[in-house]
């Protein structure tokens, strides 16, 4: 193989003879350079061209990638942040309503209302036909806030009616039970009554004060009204006594016990045994002698122990 190579500054032409192994050897190396250049200029046109989109706009296509990722990640903390409230209203809400459970089972005792007539044990009964919402069927978290909050106010308004009744229905209570009614002993029968009388000790007319329950020895003593202890010892005429004071202007008497279980300024409870039976003081045998006092005054006690019995 022959290579003539021409050129100014060679004068005349030159004449290089190649043998086959050096011209295959030269002819590999010339294709190798020419791909070599080829790859690497398809490689930088791919790199810049190659898929449409450059280096730059790759760069902007995953800084806003970058931002909704964090945009996402904000509303996701967000609704767990209000979930997390909702649970904890709802908590409450749900404790208010415990609570109106227990007022109105309370309420139902108080006013003596039969078992079957309200049942805040079970949801309660309702019906009626239903119309469709064209509006569609799923519910957004404000709707579910507002009918919270209207809930809420429901429930502050029936915590207030219920208060009301409630002390409607404590004051009723107090009043029965401050009020003097009963028999002030749990066994005896009524030996003298009130008003004029034979006196059994001088054979004269005389006023009794109140109404006499004879009985037996030791025999107990009841209080006819919650109230407090005035009084708690011996006292002219009546010999061992206890006098109680149950508020709007009235008063009892105890007298002519064999002992007291109660002491000034001891508060006690309608039913509650407060002394003996005896014979102390001005009496002819075991008995006692109650009396009922409004405003200062004495009155006739029987009223008071029929008022028991209607």
């Amino acid at each position: 193989m022959n290579i003539v190579i021409f050129g100014k500054g060679l004068g005349k032409p030159r004449q290089i003879s190649l043998s086959g192994l050096t011209s295959g050897i030269i002819a590999v190396a010339i294709a190798g350079m020419i791909g070599t250049v080829f790859f690497a200029g398809g490689y930088w046109y791919s790199s810049q061209t190659g898929s449409g989109v450059s280096e730059s706009e790759l760069a902007l296509l995953g800084e806003e990638l970058k931002s909704q990722q964090e945009t996402i990640a904000a509303i996701r903390r967000e609704n767990e942040d209000k979930l997390d409230a909702l649970a904890i209203r709802i908590a409450q809400l749900n404790a208010r309503g415990i609570r109106l459970d227990a007022l109105g089972r309370r309420l139902m005792d108080m006013a003596e209302i039969e078992d079957g007539e309200f049942d805040f044990d079970s949801e309660p009964a309702m019906g009626g036909p239903e119309e469709p919402v064209y509006s569609g069927s799923n519910v957004a978290v404000p709707d579910v806030v507002d009918a919270m909050a209207l809930l809420d106010r429901e429930l502050t308004d029936r915590e207030a009616q219920l208060a009301v009744l409630e002390s409607v229905l404590m004051n009723e209570q107090l009043k029965e039970r401050v009020y003097p009614q009963g028999r002030p002993v749990k066994a005896g029968w009524i030996s003298s009554y009130y008003g004029k009388r034979t006196d059994p000790f001088t054979g004269k007319p005389a006023n009794h004060t109140g109404i006499d329950f004879a009985g037996k020895h030791g025999a107990e003593v009841v209080a006819v009204a919650d109230g407090v202890v005035t009084w708690s010892g011996d006292r002219y005429g009546y010999g061992v006594m206890v006098e109680l004071n149950h508020g709007s202007g009235y008063s009892t008497r105890y007298a002519h016990n064999s002992e007291n279980l109660v002491q000034v300024g001891d508060e006690v409870r309608k039913g509650q045994v407060i002394a003996r039976m005896g014979e102390s003081g001005r009496a002819t045998g075991p008995n006692l002698h109650f009396e009922v006092l409004r405003n200062g005054q004495r009155v006739n006690p029987v009223s008071f122990i029929r008022d028991a019995s209607q």
